[in-house]
């Protein structure tokens, strides 16, 4: 099969044949119709999440399965599917309660095994880790469930606990920003994005935002607490940087909720945070990351019934051959939308 190895960090991925995979026994391989490229890539592109090289990168993927292991059940070829980015064991205490994006056996394409940046992809514990697709949706649109809108999903409705009427301070206008932008909107929150890119901040606009924020302009957090009347209720930092995440907390109001999405890698994966302000304020800080696939129905029903319409996200259809580039791109900003390969040939 084709598919895009990274050979070297900071170097282009190359396009070379490799061997396709062998189909888990309890799993199935899937023929990959799309896959995001996410800052996530990006960190392992750089080198910031190490991985044994070479390696195929890629972990927000959707694709119809062509194979399935002998002791799979309710699962055929020909099925469109999607999964999580967090493929979890299914059998553990913690995927017994739910909690399957903890699990301590978990399987992580592009960054633990063979990625989605190519023709096939294996996917293990398929009872545990799929999901049907509605019929009809957009692979492209589909492949960012894997990731970055099913992730922006979880924190709102989880830790974030976002209410209608609440004010939410996006802080990262990328894909998982954009898709808290949509998501927060149809769950009823008045929603406020800081970014340095004029580009996404127009999107932002466009898209519903009541406020916007340029952080090159002077001091992003007082910005958002003069916007919001005191205030953000919830927080969602995307980015990862302790710049942003030192903004996010700041931003908040009395008894704020922030939610960290943002991957903090390398030199920001321990930083000072303003705990003075956690305490004075009464402030809850979470972690999340992923969504367990079993929660993906709740997302897929509000698409499937026309009620969201997360198509703004998708930026850039490219080819295999053009990852590099994208990849490349996030060591500064990137223009607003996402970049899906949908062109494996190519």
């Amino acid at each position: 099969m084709r598919a895009a190895v990274l050979e070297a960090v900071r170097q282009p991925l190359v396009c070379r044949e490799i061997a396709s995979p062998d189909c888990p026994p309890d799993g199935v391989v899937l023929r990959v119709l799309a896959s995001g490229v996410c800052r996530s890539d990006w960190h392992v592109w750089t080198g910031a999440d190490p991985v044994p090289l070479p390696f195929v990168p890629g972990h927000e993927f959707c694709g119809e399965i062509v194979e399935t292991g002998r002791e799979v059940a309710g699962w055929t070829p020909g099925e469109r599917v999607v999964a999580p980015f967090i493929l979890a064991c299914g059998a553990c205490p913690d995927c017994a309660s739910g909690h399957q994006t903890v699990c301590a056996r978990q399987v992580l394409p592009g960054f633990t095994a063979p990625g989605s940046f190519a023709e096939y992809l294996a996917v293990p514990h398929a009872a545990a880790n799929l999901a049907r697709l509605p019929g009809g949706l957009d692979p492209a649109l589909a492949a960012v469930l894997g990731c970055r809108a099913t992730t922006a999903w979880a924190a709102l409705t989880g830790p974030g606990r976002l209410q209608g009427g609440e004010w939410l301070a996006i802080f990262g206008g990328g894909g998982v920003g954009t898709a808290a932008l949509i998501l927060g909107l149809a769950l009823g929150a008045r929603v406020v994005v800081v970014d340095v890119v004029p580009g996404k901040l127009a999107q932002a606009r466009a898209l519903g935002a009541e406020a916007v924020v340029n952080a090159r302009d002077g001091d992003a957090a007082e910005a958002v607490r003069e916007a919001t009347g005191g205030g953000a209720h919830v927080a969602l930092e995307a980015l990862g940087r302790p710049e942003t995440v030192e903004a996010a907390l700041r931003s908040l109001r009395h008894r704020g909720r922030m939610v960290q999405v943002g991957m903090p890698a390398g030199e920001a994966a321990r930083m000072a945070l303003p705990w003075d302000v956690l305490y004075g304020r009464q402030l809850s800080v979470h972690g999340t990351r992923g969504m367990a696939a079993h929660r993906y129905p709740s997302l897929l029903g509000l698409i499937e019934a026309g009620r969201l319409d997360l198509s703004p996200m998708i930026g850039r259809r490219i080819a295999l051959s053009e990852v590099s580039g994208e990849l490349a791109a996030m060591d500064g900003p990137t223009p607003p939308g996402v970049a899906v390969v949908t062109d494996f040939g190519g």
